[in-house]
């Protein structure tokens, strides 16, 4: 059995192909990444292009095992994602006061019963803690007694007109999706220990049109949120410093760029003309990095504004942990 992962971001489409061994451990058998078309800050502003993309993908995929494309699990990303607390309250149902599945299952669709309004669906619900008879802190009550069963829930929730166009993107060429998740989330669970969630952290996923960050404690997700500034912006800003293409301003960042200017030389010089023949100036490294250093502040500026909201701004002692394509 091969199921496939699909990342649609707004600089790459990137997907994963796994086996799924009898031993249900994963094998990865491809990988492959394509320019995003299509897509703007982590949701589709042209279908046609995103489907010629997606296509594009799914040929590939195709030669490796058809199979793959009845089991797409996709990120969703985008600004039009929110979250929300909510809090479930149920009976328990049983004379003896055991807890069964089937209880956990009623308190939780309870706390799913919030007014999101019509164009609105929820993507997941995120257990943070279950009560029993007014005692917290319990991460499974299968099997423990109670009269009264409670759950403090995470509730992510999305434009459903836009998570409605993904999935007719997907399925109209050829693909079946078995699930969708939060990009922060799926960033976070891939990025972060157990350990750091305990401890409290922060997760910064830099992508190029958006930056994606969750915040836990005590192994619980606090906040998540996906904030509209990315890398791109960085390059933006070096191609209006430059006065250059996007494409030479972006080879000019990755190649010379410091994310602190102090540390860059003051006095040696990169002439772009290497860089681009149309460009006959040259600059020196810092000037470049004052630009990179400008804009990056203002990315983990906001982040920090996420934190100051939550009142973990510098509280959190596992720190910070960056990852992301940008």
């Amino acid at each position: 059995m091969y199921i496939t992962a699909l990342d649609l971001g707004s600089s790459q489409i990137k997907a994963l192909v796994a086996e799924i061994k009898k031993d249900s451990q994963l094998s990865l058998v491809h990988f492959l990444k394509r320019k995003s078309e299509g897509f703007r800050r982590g949701e589709i502003v042209n279908a046609d292009d995103a489907v010629k993309i997606i296509t594009q993908i799914f040929e590939e995929i195709k030669r490796v095992n058809k199979s793959a494309l009845r089991n797409i699990f996709a990120s969703v990303g985008g600004t039009h994602l929110k979250l929300e607390s909510s809090r479930g309250i149920v009976a328990v149902s049983r004379a003896d006061n055991e807890i069964y599945q089937d209880d956990i299952d009623r308190v939780i669709k309870a706390s799913q019963a919030i007014n999101l309004g019509p164009n609105r669906m929820i993507l997941h619900t995120i257990t943070r803690e279950f009560v029993i008879d007014g005692t917290g802190g319990i991460s499974d009550p299968l099997g423990m007694v109670g009269n009264r069963l409670e759950v403090n829930s995470l509730i992510i929730h999305s434009f459903k007109s836009t998570i409605n166009t993904l999935v007719k993107c997907i399925e109209s060429v050829g693909g079946e999706l078995a699930g969708l998740i939060y990009a922060p989330l799926a960033s976070s669970r891939s990025a972060l220990t157990k350990a750091q969630k305990d401890l409290g952290v922060v997760m910064v996923d830099i992508g190029s049109g958006t930056t994606g960050i969750c915040i836990y404690e005590e192994n619980n997700l606090l906040q998540a949120a996906v904030l509209p500034i990315g890398s791109g912006n960085v390059t933006n800003d070096l191609a209006i410093g430059l006065r250059s293409s996007v494409e030479a301003a972006e080879t000019v960042k990755l190649t010379f760029g410091y994310a602190l200017a102090r540390e860059a030389a003051s006095k040696e010089r990169v002439s772009l003309e290497e860089i681009d023949p149309q460009l006959t100036s040259s600059v020196t490294r810092r000037f470049i990095s004052e630009i990179i250093e400008i804009r990056l502040a203002e990315i983990f500026e906001l982040v920090n504004n996420e934190l100051k909201l939550m009142g973990r701004a510098g509280k959190l002692p596992a720190g910070a942990v960056i990852t992301g394509g940008g």
